[in-house]
């Protein structure tokens, strides 16, 4: 099961927000986050706040949870307005997971349709959902994007049978590629697959085939991430009884720099350590706005939010969040207030993963020495550390930014 949520300070029923968090909202990019806490089936690597229909219990459903989630958007808007604010409109949403197209898509339809309603949607606006390859077809999607849903985010994870049966993963191979298929056909213009690698019993042959059928799809984005052995899951466990090796990091490495080659071939740039997108307008805004200290609303349970350098997260199961909002009380668990110090950290930690990198200028003096070693050993791109002053991960640095992210924070 997920881990438990951290603690904070309490949150008041009616959900106010400090003054300060909404000095300056509107000024700053505003979406909203959906989460939907279901799934058939609990894959062995996950450890995300989701529930199969035997973890549920009583108190929550699937059948009702539209309804919930809007709940909490209309209690958001009351929330701003009651402080004297004026709900920003939405830049960006993004409904995650869970698999939110186990829900009809009618229902994710009128989800968009109330944050709509209750805050606006910018022209232009950005609306992606995730979804496992076997729970859409085309005419789901088709719903999904007359809908308003302008990007799909489709989790294929491997080509391999074998290694999709190590993640516990319950699709086929070649369903994924597919589904991308349909989305087009649906008029999605904007695609994206996730994959994994460094698991168990992969080979590079594997991965560079996850690679190649990944491409042959056609999508205009790919996310291609290490797994992480998070406690508590069945991975973990299996780990732990010897059924499995751990993955190894110079295997994770070497992965990525296959990775990298393919994609980049295939006209696919990197633009965040994980992430590569055809275009820049194929690149996930809603992810920017995370990594580039955006304000966003976090709908569903465990969800957390951001508005200003304050940042809140919801109780976690299904049935106290319902239990809450039918009271109308805030489902907040608890929430902390960013220092100044917080905050550069942060910057620090996700603009450094991005192509366009961190200033010099915001660094601690004390760590400059770290920027110069950095640059001298090919880890940072002396051309934009020269002319814009801006730290830029080369190719080397990008397998080694965590070790560097950590020495630049003194």
């Amino acid at each position: 099961m997920p881990a438990t949520l951290p603690d904070g300070e309490a949150v008041p029923e009616s959900g106010e927000l400090p003054a300060p968090a909404l000095r300056g909202l509107g000024s700053r990019p505003f979406g909203f986050y959906v989460h939907v806490p279901f799934c058939v089936t609990r894959c062995g690597y996950c450890d995300f706040n989701t529930y199969t229909g035997d973890e549920l219990g009583p108190g929550a459903s699937p059948r009702d949870y539209a309804d919930t989630a809007i709940a909490e958007i209309r209690m958001a808007r009351r929330v701003l307005e009651r402080s004297g604010a004026t709900p920003p409109r939405a830049e960006t949403v993004f409904v995650g997971g869970g698999t939110p197209t186990l829900l009809p898509p009618g229902d994710l339809v009128r989800i968009l349709r109330a944050i709509g309603d209750e805050f606006g949607l910018a022209e232009g606006a950005e609306v992606t959902t995730e979804a496992n390859p076997e729970s859409v077809d085309e005419a789901a999607l088709a719903v999904l994007r007359e809908g308003g849903f302008t990007r799909v985010s489709l989790g294929m994870q491997s080509a391999g049978e074998h290694v999709l049966r190590v993640l516990d993963r319950r699709h086929t191979p070649g369903r994924a590629a597919q589904a991308v298929r349909e989305a087009h056909a649906a008029g999605f213009e904007h695609v994206n697959l996730d994959l994994i690698y460094g698991t168990p019993g992969e080979s590079d042959a594997d991965w560079r085939g996850s690679l190649a059928a990944a491409l042959d799809a056609g999508p205009d984005h790919v996310s291609a991430y290490s797994l992480i052995v998070e406690d508590g899951t069945r991975l973990a466990a299996r780990i732990r009884r010897g059924e499995l090796p751990m993955p190894d990091d110079d295997v994770a490495a070497d992965r990525y720099l296959i990775a990298d080659e393919m994609l980049t071939a295939a006209g696919l740039r990197w633009y965040e350590v994980s992430n590569w997108a055809a275009t820049e307008a194929a690149r996930c805004r809603h992810n920017l706005l995370y990594w580039t200290g955006g304000d966003w609303w976090g709908v569903g349970p465990g969800a957390h939010s951001h508005v200003g350098g304050t940042r809140w997260w919801n109780v976690k199961h299904p049935a106290a969040y319902s239990a809450r909002l039918a009271q109308g009380v805030s489902p907040a668990h608890a929430r902390e207030v960013l220092s100044e110090r917080d905050r550069a950290v942060e910057r620090l930690m996700l603009q450094l993963r991005l192509v366009t990198g961190h200033p010099v200028a915001e660094v601690d003096p004390a760590a400059r020495p770290v920027v110069e070693r950095a640059a001298a050993d090919g880890l940072l791109d002396g051309e934009a550390l020269a002319g814009e002053d801006r730290m830029v991960l080369t190719l080397g640095g990008r397998l080694l930014a965590d070790g560097l992210i950590r020495d630049l924070m003194v």
